[in-house]
């Protein structure tokens, strides 16, 4: 079964979702809301990776040797000034779809297993992830004119 797969990927795509918000909310601190909501938001994947850990333990034993891969590195660290605040919110918010995709696939292989608690998980945080995603897409708007129109 390579359920136990994507929860591992999805696990650990979420505690390193947590780290780059982390990160780019100390970033760009000069940016009020983009300090405290990235710190909100980290909050919010440290939340979904505790909630996916039972899960992750329960089908480990059922895994076979993982796939070359896997795991993909979507993050190399923060930016400067108003392009660099554009282009840290673009790969937060291209971290945040893989963390979408694997949840819709995890959410179907729990209903294809018949597993109620980790579709009810999975329920909870894709819709937490949604509002990562629209909130990541807004502010990316309102700071593309700024950082794509006016020079340094």
């Amino acid at each position: 079964m390579h359920l136990a797969h994507y929860l591992g990927l999805l696990h650990r795509a979420q505690i390193t979702l947590a780290d780059a918000f982390r990160q780019v909310g100390a970033a760009h601190r000069d940016e009020p809301d983009v300090a405290h909501l990235c710190e909100q938001q980290a909050r919010v994947c440290d939340g979904h990776a505790g909630r996916l850990e039972p899960f992750v333990r329960r089908y480990a034993e059922q895994a076979p040797d993982e796939p070359d891969r896997l795991h993909s590195e979507l993050f190399r660290g923060t930016r400067t000034g108003g392009i660099g605040l554009l282009r840290d919110l673009q790969d937060l918010y291209l971290m945040a779809n893989e963390c979408d995709i694997c949840w819709t696939m995890v959410g179907q292989a729990a209903q294809g297993v018949r597993d109620r608690d980790l579709f009810a998980v999975v329920q909870g945080c894709e819709g937490e992830t949604a509002i990562q995603l629209q909130w990541l897409r807004g502010r990316m708007k309102q700071a593309a004119p700024q950082a794509l129109i006016v020079a340094d």
